[in-house]
């Protein structure tokens, strides 16, 4: 999750919405994301779907069998739906993201039996810090719109 987390700060210093995701395969990083849909012009480049790329291109397999994607806040439906298709093992996620989390929040994907793949979910690690850095953002921002 540190790892995570050190990509959430990169996403933060690019003005992008600052989430990092990391994908780990036997304890190696094989794939790293960050958010940023903005600077790709790419509304898909959320920090999960940008490591599941870089993982199948590293791996040379869309499918991602025995793999952990440690995320800083709780996907969303999109990256849920992706993490599944991968055939992610395990998700483990940071804050809670109760606007459009869904892995409990707002919906829960992960828990829906008719669904072909089930992937564990653990949430709230590393919690405060990475719901800490989303805050401080979000607060400049507002700071910047009250400004400008």
């Amino acid at each position: 999750m540190r790892a995570a987390l050190d990509l959430a700060h990169e996403a933060a210093a690019a003005d992008e919405v600052p989430v990092g995701a990391v994908v780990v395969v036997a304890g190696e990083i094989v794939g790293r994301g960050f958010n940023q849909p903005i600077l790709r012009g790419d509304p898909t480049a959320h920090a999960e779907i940008v490591a599941l790329r870089a993982a199948a291109d590293r791996l040379g397999n869309y499918r991602l069998p025995g793999s952990t994607l440690y995320v800083t806040l709780e996907p969303c439906i999109m990256c849920s739906g992706a993490i599944m298709h991968a055939r992610v093992e395990r998700v483990v996620f940071g804050a809670l993201d109760p606007k459009t989390g869904a892995a409990g929040s707002v919906v829960d994907l992960y828990a829906e039996e008719r669904l072909n793949h089930h992937t564990e979910i653990q949430g709230g690690v590393l919690a405060e810090e990475c719901g800490a850095i989303l805050s401080a953002f979000f607060a400049a921002r507002r700071t910047k719109t009250q400004i400008a």
